[in-house]
């Protein structure tokens, strides 16, 4: 069996372009891809996965069952510039020394902000 890598994360939205523009803006990343509204991918600053958005008529409706969780040095800062962006608080978690915060996009996609440091 080949070993796997993960090369795009991939999300379901009303609006491709918007969508990968704001995340964009939250991870560093450049957006590419035709501007046709159809889809759009971002291509990560730093190095990891892209993240992938695609034109739905119907999102899956209630919570996704996968969410992306993104490492971060102060978890608070980028938690309350992400709400003040048009994200949604929707939990702050912590065990043994890790600590979360669980978020929402705009579309209503959740995905955690995590640090190990327990703040």
């Amino acid at each position: 069996m080949d070993t796997m890598t993960i090369g795009m994360i991939t999300f379901d939205t009303t609006d491709a372009r918007a969508l990968a523009t704001w995340w964009s803006r939250h991870t560093g990343g450049t957006v590419q891809g035709p501007d046709d509204g159809a889809s759009a991918v971002v291509a990560p600053a730093l190095g990891g996965p892209m993240l992938a958005f695609q034109r739905v008529d119907d999102p899956t409706p209630g919570k996704n069952r996968a969410h992306v969780d993104l490492m971060v040095a102060d978890r608070r800062a980028t938690a309350a510039a992400m709400v003040a962006d048009g994200a949604t608080l929707v939990g702050e978690r912590a065990h043994d020394g890790f600590s979360w915060t669980t978020l929402a996009d705009p579309d209503g996609n959740q995905f955690c902000l995590a640090q190990t440091d327990g703040a």
